[in-house]
């Protein structure tokens, strides 16, 4: 399996419209564009019936006492934890790509709806639940579900340089066997026995102005 995206090179700096967070002037930060990259894929695995997608971030601190606080960097030896920024089921296996901002364009407070698909060619997916829900879940001017895609928003006083990861699955069943509102690590434990192969994109991301001069 191929993936690959028009939107960045792989492992390269994702552009700040695909992502939910960018720098603001002079020192604040503020909501990006949020665009769903593009993706296009090729080589699938005979007898994929399916595709499957997720967007995860393996740097998120794993405790906030430091995030987004003046005068304070999160320390790069704390220990992460994965942040899901798209989590996306059923793709019909003719699919060969997703087009840039077809599935999100700006940034959508209490969420997207969901699970169902509007895009054409795409009835049959299910959008998951990314983990904006439960960072807004406290905040009553935000809170919601997320469903699609949410891109990067790290903290703008982390002191690692932040990795986003998609993943393509090909699956040998049509649909994943996962019903209700699920998120990205309830799709990924669904999916796994039914996992032909995959590939994936990557990306980094950071709004920490010292990590940018």
């Amino acid at each position: 399996m191929k993936l690959w995206s028009d939107s960045w090179a792989n492992g390269e700096r994702i552009p700040s419209r695909y992502a939910a967070g960018r720098i603001d002037t002079p020192e604040g930060v503020t909501f990006s564009e949020n665009l769903s990259p593009h993706l296009a894929w090729s080589e699938l695995p005979a007898g994929t019936r399916s595709l499957a997608l997720i967007c995860h971030d393996f740097d998120v601190p794993s405790r906030g006492d430091d995030v987004n606080q003046v005068g304070r960097e999160v320390p790069a030896d704390l220990p992460r934890v994965d942040f899901f920024h798209w989590v996306f089921a059923d793709l019909p296996a003719g699919a060969t790509s997703l087009g840039e901002g077809a599935f999100s364009r700006g940034f959508t407070a209490h969420g997207k709806s969901g699970p169902a698909v509007t895009v054409p060619g795409f009835a049959s997916a299910r959008q998951g639940i990314n983990d904006y829900t439960g960072w807004f879940a406290g905040d009553a001017a935000m809170a919601g579900d997320y469903f699609g895609y949410d891109g990067p928003f790290p903290p703008w006083n982390d002191s690692l340089v932040h990795h986003y990861v998609f993943t393509l699955y090909a699956l040998g069943v049509g649909r994943a066997p996962i019903e209700g509102r699920f998120g990205g690590a309830e799709l990924r434990r669904a999916i796994h026995p039914h996992v032909l192969g995959e590939a994936t994109h990557s990306g980094t991301y950071t709004l920490n102005r010292r990590l940018l001069a």
